[in-house]
């Protein structure tokens, strides 16, 4: 008897053959035809040659069908042009540079909200990496203002 081993769990007779058919196969068989002719031969070559025609209807239809009209107008001229419709820009409520505005960001609109952030001290500055994190302690210390920098 070998120890740390289990082969005799599972299995008795080690030169057994496995079975061809499973379970389900054997269960479930497929239903077998009796053998004999159900339909006569002209019924037959009969269904076969109604599909054939329907085959071949079905075919010709879709060849000859007419080509669906082309519109060469995009949806906007189609759908969204009304007669009288004459389209008018808003004015602006006040003066606008984009070229010295600050822009507008997920975090200047949402550093006054955001826990652990150090406070903005200008607010008319732009948002600049803080290098207060990676600072020396001691260089940090001798540093008056680091978020104006």
């Amino acid at each position: 008897m070998e120890t740390h081993k289990f082969s005799d769990v599972f299995v008795i007779d080690k030169d057994a053959k496995l079975e061809s058919i499973t379970t389900a196969m054997a269960a479930y068989l497929p239903p077998k035809s009796p053998g004999v002719r159900t339909k006569g031969t002209r019924k037959e070559l009969l269904e076969k040659n109604i599909a054939h025609q329907v085959i071949r209807l079905a075919t010709d239809v879709k060849s000859n069908a007419p080509t669906p009209e082309t519109h060469f107008c995009s949806m906007t001229h189609r759908s969204f042009t009304v007669d009288g419709f004459e389209p008018v820009a808003p004015t602006a409520t006040y003066g606008h540079d984009y070229k010295t505005d600050e822009a507008v960001t997920f975090w200047s609109e949402n550093y006054p909200h955001t826990q652990g952030v150090t406070a903005v001290r200008n607010l008319e500055a732009p948002f600049r990496k803080s290098a207060c994190f990676s600072k020396p302690i001691n260089e940090r210390l001798d540093d008056d203002s680091p978020s104006d920098h």
